[in-house]
C-alpha cells in the first residue's frame, strides 16, 4: 500500500505551500543519492518524497488528491501506478533548483564519486476530452478513441538510424549523458555533473540518421486506444493513461494520455455529488385519490406509491438510485419533487364538472403547520 503523501513529507493536511515546499528539500536532502551511494532504500525514499511533492505542491492534483486519495492519481485502475514517472533523471529536471548547490545532478556530493547515466527521453503528454451521459457515469464505461499522435518509425524501429552501426557511443561523455564540471565557492570546489551538449544526455549520436523520420526515431501516425472509465467520475475530473501519449525520440518513454471528463447536461436529472434530483408531476386526480406512479432512473422505472391528498412539493426519496461513489459500493439518492399538474387548457365540459367543486369546503386550501418549506423537506429526508 501506498503511504499518505502528507505522512511521506512529514506535514499536516492544512500545511502552507511553503511547509510543503521546506518538508521536502529537508527529505530530498536526506535521502539524496550522492549522499546515499548504492543505498536502494535511500533511493526509494528520495523518489517518493518526490512524487508526494509533485502531487502536494500542485494545486489541481492536491484537490483531487485530497477527495480521492491515491485513486485519483493513478487514473482509478487506468494504467498503473503513479510513481513509476520518478525516475532520478525526471526528478532533478523537474526540482534540482530545490536543492541548491551541488544537489543539481548526479555529481558526487561535494566532489564524491556519485553514479551517471544517459538521459532518458520522455514524449509529451497527449490531452482529450471525453463526453459521458449520467447512464455512462452509472457504470464503467469503456470508450474507443482514435488519437493522433507521434509513433515510432517503423523504418528505424525507432532508434534513428536504420542500422545499428550508425549509432555511436558519444565520445564527449563517453556514453554517460553527462560531463562533470567544476566551480568554485565559498567551500572550495564543487563538482556538478550536468547533461553534455554533444549528445543532449543520451550517450549515443546518430551518424546516419533514418530518412523517413531525420534521426528522430518519431513520425506522426494515430493509434486507437480502448479506455475504461470507472463509474462515478464527474465534470473535470481527468484520469490518465500512462505511455499512452507521444512517443518519445529515439526509444525513450512515452508520454501519458490525460482524459478529462465532460458530463452531458441530461434531460431529466440534476446531479448534485452523487445524488440525483428530479422534478416529477401527478394529476390532479392521482393527487387527490393516491395510487402509484412509475418514476423514471437511470436504470428504468421505479413503481412508487402516492397517498391520497398529496400537496405539490411534496419530496420522495429513493435511496441507492443516483449516482456509484467512486471506487467505492456506496450509491447516492434520488430525490424527486412532485409537483401537482394543473391543467391549462380546458374543454367547455371540463370546466362544467370543475365549477361545480369550486365552493366546496375540502377545495378550499388549508394549510396547516405540518406543511413545511420545500429546503426544510429536503433538509428532513438528509436528517
Amino acid at each position: 500500500m501506498k503511504r499518505d503523501y502528507y505522512e511521506v513529507l512529514g506535514v499536516s493536511r492544512d500545511a502552507s505551500a511553503d511547509e510543503i515546499k521546506k518538508a521536502y528539500r529537508k527529505k530530498a536532502m536526506e535521502y539524496h543519492p550522492d549522499r546515499n551511494p548504492g543505498n536502494h532504500e535511500a533511493e526509494e525514499k528520495f523518489k517518493e518524497a518526490a512524487e508526494a511533492y509533485d502531487v502536494l505542491s500542485t494545486p489541481e492534483k492536491k484537490s483531487r488528491y485530497d477527495q480521492f486519495g491515491h485513486a485519483g492519481m493513478s487514473g482509478s485502475g487506468m494504467g498503473g501506478g503513479y510513481s513509476a514517472d520518478f525516475d532520478l533523471s525526471s526528478i532533478f529536471e523537474r526540482f534540482g533548483d530545490l536543492f541548491g548547490g551541488g544537489f543539481g545532478g548526479f555529481s558526487g556530493f561535494g566532489g564524491g564519486g556519485g553514479s551517471s547515466r544517459p538521459r532518458v527521453r520522455k514524449g509529451s503528454n497527449i490531452r482529450v476530452t471525453v463526453k459521458l451521459t449520467l447512464e455512462e457515469i452509472a457504470k464503467i464505461t469503456e470508450k474507443k478513441l482514435k488519437i493522433k499522435k507521434m509513433i515510432p518509425c517503423r523504418t528505424c524501429h525507432g532508434q534513428g538510424a536504420v542500422d545499428k552501426s550508425d549509432l555511436q557511443t558519444c565520445p564527449k561523455c563517453n556514453g554517460q549523458g553527462q560531463v562533470m564540471h567544476q566551480q568554485r565557492s565559498m567551500f572550495g570546489i564543487i563538482q556538478q555533473a550536468v547533461v553534455c551538449d554533444h549528445c543532449q544526455g543520451e550517450g549515443v549520436v546518430v551518424k546516419k540518421p533514418c530518412s523517413t523520420c531525420s534521426g528522430t526515431g518519431v513520425v506522426k501516425g494515430e493509434e486507437v486506444i480502448t479506455i475504461s472509465i470507472p463509474a462515478g467520475v464527474h465534470d473535470g475530473m481527468q484520469l490518465s493513461m500512462r505511455e499512452k501519449g507521444n512517443a518519445a525520440q529515439r526509444g525513450g518513454i512515452n508520454g501519458d494520455l490525460i482524459i478529462l471528463i465532460k458530463e452531458i447536461e441530461h434531460p431529466l436529472f440534476e446531479r448534485d455529488g452523487n445524488n440525483l434530483f428530479l422534478n416529477f408531476y401527478i394529476s390532479f386526480p392521482q393527487a387527490a385519490l393516491g395510487g402509484s406512479v412509475e418514476i423514471p432512473t437511470l436504470d428504468g422505472y421505479a413503481r412508487v406509491k402516492i397517498a391520497a391528498g398529496t400537496q405539490g412539493g411534496q419530496i420522495l426519496r429513493l435511496q441507492g438510485k443516483g449516482l456509484p461513489e467512486l471506487n467505492s459500493n456506496r450509491k447516492g439518492d434520488l430525490i424527486v419533487n412532485v409537483n401537482v399538474w394543473t391543467p391549462k387548457n380546458l374543454t367547455k365540459e371540463e370546466k362544467q364538472i370543475i365549477e361545480k367543486f369550486e365552493n366546496s369546503e375540502n377545495f378550499k386550501p388549508k394549510p396547516d403547520k405540518q406543511e413545511k418549506g420545500f429546503f426544510h423537506r429536503v433538509r428532513q429526508i438528509f436528517n
